[in-house]
């Protein structure tokens, strides 16, 4: 049994939200410890059933419910008519839903066979490249979503992701499919034990995650509702669901799809064996990446460089891997408190090549510019020596486009990279998988760098939705080792900017604090500085000021104490 598996670790939390005993010092780590920590982190994906009470990716539920899902999409695949394979979550969860969904689709499309799949994010589609977090705690703008997708259709294979089974967006959906049972399936994808679902109330709901989960076991045996949720172990970044959760959300719905397509076209029947084979081909992925250790090391240690300077680091990517990266590019804004430019991506052919639903969005502003051209011509001319460029590409790819785009950016900077594929076959999905790993450890590697990891914890978390103001609590909390109160209390003095609370203040409802800390930065580590040293709000932003690298001004406190 793992540390982290006993009932005596962090009981309280559940284990999406707890630390992992792998990373407790990932913050004083060198690059490539930095990688190794993330590679001992990620093998836990893959750990054999050990008898205790978690759930794990291979064990024999998971996998025989993985096969039932599949086969209801091969009987959409073989029927399509007014029928559709919905994919929804937030954040990283509805991320991946949109390069499922695109790619199936597009697979679908080259064969001739009309398009099965649609996906849902949170926040529409600008959620693809930006922190939208607030749509995330409104369950009914859930239910009113897939309303809208899924109208005209007389069969919905539902697929809800959310890593904590937490999210109220989901909630709201799965919700809907249980009241309408003559059209809807639905299937939570998620890596929490379904009684650590969250129990807390939304505004206007009489539902919580936890009822609709368990209302959803008691369909399971019918097989009118699924409930995928290993567990693959606390996050190398305690919270950090974009990391292992994304990984395993990607593996298990490309596994059930890959499957269904092969018994509907190819007549290759989906057997336990099939879905095994499947996942242990995606265990040898991430073995054969972190082979690659060195490397991605080299690539912590430019991208780290880059962001101290306060410089930048760009992915110029093609195809889906350009996907991958615009992905893990917008996830650094809420998890480090970072801004869009400091890690930013591009994609060959831009929206056209994305072809998201929503077409282009590039008015919004230079946040949602992603083309290469965008890049030639508005950012390149900006950049030096200390910033960091980062190609992604395989073999597959347009070489001359690359080489092309890679002459002009050595035109003007020498601190090229390369993340490059070469390999015979059709391994599109394992190159996506590597390619997610790689990213996620240069992005996770150079704000640890920077200085926005404390312990293995996100010290500079936005307060944007309600999940991530109660990890901000728990954490101030952990940190300090103040009273729950008095953390909160502490939080809001810094969500509003003020050394004494109104009345209004403390007895508004949470959703009006949250909406006020958007509006905030560095509100935990404000919060922090103030509970450790006693000082206002603004001794506390000076004292920040004259330490930036965050994670040395709360060491240096904490050491006084």
């Amino acid at each position: 049994m793992l540390e982290w598996e006993s009932s005596d670790y962090e009981p309280s939390l559940p284990v999406s939200e707890k630390s992992n005993p792998l990373t407790w010092d990932i913050d004083q780590a060198s690059p490539s410890r930095i990688v190794r920590m993330l590679q001992n982190c990620d093998a836990e994906m893959f750990r054999e059933e050990t008898g205790s009470t978690y759930l794990t990716l291979l064990c024999d539920k998971v996998v025989k419910t993985m096969m039932d899902v599949a086969e209801i999409v091969e009987l959409i695949l073989k029927e399509p008519k007014d029928s559709l394979v919905v994919l929804s979550g937030c954040g990283t969860s509805g991320r991946l839903a949109f390069l499922v969904a695109s790619g199936f689709n597009r697979a679908l499309r080259e064969m001739n066979h009309s398009e099965v799949y649609a996906y849902i994010i949170a926040g529409g589609n600008r959620a693809l490249f930006s922190s939208q977090e607030a749509p995330e705690d409104d369950p009914h703008l859930g239910m009113s979503c897939l309303k809208k997708v899924c109208e005209g259709k007389k069969r919905v294979l539902f697929i809800g992701i959310s890593c904590g089974l937490s999210a109220p967006f989901v909630a709201g959906q799965l919700e809907f499919c249980l009241r309408h049972p003559e059209v809807f399936t639905p299937v939570l994808i998620g890596f929490n034990p379904a009684h650590q679902a969250r129990n807390e109330p939304t505004p206007n709901c009489t539902f919580t995650f936890l009822s609709v989960v368990q209302r959803m076991q008691v369909l399971a045996n019918s097989r009118k509702a699924f409930l995928i949720n290993p567990s693959v172990g606390p996050e190398a970044i305690s919270g950090s669901s974009r990391m292992k959760g994304g990984s395993a959300t990607k593996m298990l719905l490309e596994v059930i799809l890959c499957s269904a397509h092969a018994a509907a076209f190819s007549r290759a029947a989906t057997t336990h064996q099939v879905i095994l084979q499947h996942l242990e081909a995606y265990e040898k992925t991430v073995k054969v990446t972190y082979a690659q250790s060195t490397a991605i090391a080299a690539l912590v240690t430019t991208a780290g460089q880059s962001l101290l300077c306060k410089k930048r680091v760009c992915y110029l990517g093609w195809g889906s891997l350009a996907v991958l990266g615009l992905i893990d590019a917008s996830e650094c804004e809420p998890t480090f408190g970072a801004a869009y430019r400091d890690i930013q991506a591009f994609i060959s052919g831009g929206y056209r090549a994305l072809n998201n639903a929503e077409g282009s969005i590039a008015l919004l502003g230079p946040q949602f510019c992603i083309a290469h051209e965008d890049f030639l011509l508005h950012v390149l001319p900006t950049l030096d020596d200390q910033d960091t460029v980062i190609l992604i590409y395989t073999q597959t790819d347009n070489i001359t486009e690359v080489m092309n785009v890679a002459y002009r950016v050595r035109e003007k900077m020498s601190n090229l990279h390369a993340i490059y594929h070469q390999a015979d076959g059709d391994d599109d999905d394992q190159w996506e998988l590597s390619t997610k790993l790689v990213l996620n450890a240069v992005s996770t590697g150079a704000h640890i760098l920077k200085g926005k990891v404390f312990h293995n914890y996100m010290i500079d978390v936005q307060v944007t939705n309600s999940k991530l103001y109660r990890r901000a609590t728990r954490l101030i909390q952990k940190l300090s080792g103040h009273p729950e109160a008095q953390c909160e209390e502490a939080l809001l003095k810094a969500i509003y900017q003020v050394d004494h609370l109104t009345e209004d203040m403390t007895s508004g409802h949470m959703a009006t604090h949250i909406a006020k800390g958007r509006e905030r930065t560095k509100v935990v580590p404000l919060t922090l500085v103030s509970l450790l040293t006693g000082c206002s709000l603004e001794d506390a932003s000076s004292r920040l000021d004259l330490q930036p690298i965050i994670r040395k001004a709360v060491e240096a406190l904490m050491s006084k104490i």
